[in-house]
């Protein structure tokens, strides 16, 4: 399943996997002219840790790490506890390849929230990308066992990818069977679904959820046009693989995908 992984970090699959709902981040609310204030409205230090956290997010998504973690700093000043901070705290961490920071990131956010979803998903997939997939497989069980996750999808993708990376790729086409039902139009559900059946051999299925990604997206990326074309290469269905190479050669002429059809690597 190393292609499918590859297809899927070429439509955003990681990021997506990596998401984190920064429930505290939205933009602070202004009080409406006229109305008392009352208890329910965001404090002085709600609103300032929000600012902070939007900011952290932002240079995060940029790449800008150690400023990510300045702002970090600032808002877990101001709410020591912030849910949030400890959270992406980890991420930025793990990106900055700080494996054992990140680690006690994630185990902190866990002291103070044992039952978040998406600390213990991020916790999961640090724990899988250091190829320790025992203990990743449970932190997403874990995730998946909270009565009110929002995105159980989004976990049940990220086990398939530990399931495959240990060998067990029936369990690995379970997990994407079950994201894909909760969440069937999600490209980077299909797509790798679509990828583990292509290399089971189970080609019409295969070509089933192929399909439904190109018609989902357009314009279509290489790596969803690749393996549609690698499918019907593989089922004799010559119209459609001209009809995908023309859109490949045409819409992609760079990528690595026409690069390989144009050196007939349909197979490796």
């Amino acid at each position: 399943m190393n292609q499918a992984v590859s297809g899927a970090k070429r439509i955003g699959f990681f990021g997506w996997l990596l998401a984190i709902v920064l429930t505290a981040c939205a933009a602070p609310s202004t009080q409406q002219p006229g109305l008392l204030h009352t208890e329910s409205d965001p404090t002085n230090t709600d609103r300032r840790s929000s600012v902070r956290m939007e900011l952290a997010a932002g240079y995060f998504a940029r790449g800008q790490f150690n400023i990510a973690l300045d702002e970090i700093k600032q808002a877990l000043l101001l709410k020591p506890e912030l849910r949030e901070a400890i959270n992406l705290r980890g991420l930025v961490y793990a990106a900055m390849g700080e494996s054992q920071l990140a680690q006690e990131s994630f185990k902190s956010a866990l002291s103070f929230y044992p039952s978040n979803a998406d600390i213990l998903h991020n916790y999961g997939w640090m724990l899988c990308q250091q190829q320790r997939c025992p203990d990743a497989l449970a932190q997403f069980d874990l995730a998946l066992a909270q009565a009110k996750y929002r995105a159980p999808s989004r976990t049940l993708l990220a086990k398939s990818v530990c399931q495959a990376r240990s060998g067990r790729m029936g369990e690995a086409e379970l997990s994407l069977a079950q994201a894909f039902a909760l969440d069937p139009a999600n490209p980077a559900v299909a797509v790798n679904l679509a990828e583990g059946l292509y290399r089971n051999n189970n080609l019409e299925r295969a070509r089933f959820y192929s399909k439904r990604v190109l018609a989902q997206n357009e314009p279509s990326n290489a790596s969803s046009l690749w393996l549609a074309l690698r499918i019907d290469k593989r089922l004799g269905n010559n119209l459609a693989v001209d009809e995908y190479s023309q859109l490949l050669r045409r819409s992609h002429p760079q990528s690595p995908e026409t690069q390989a059809l144009k050196n007939g690597q349909f197979y490796e």
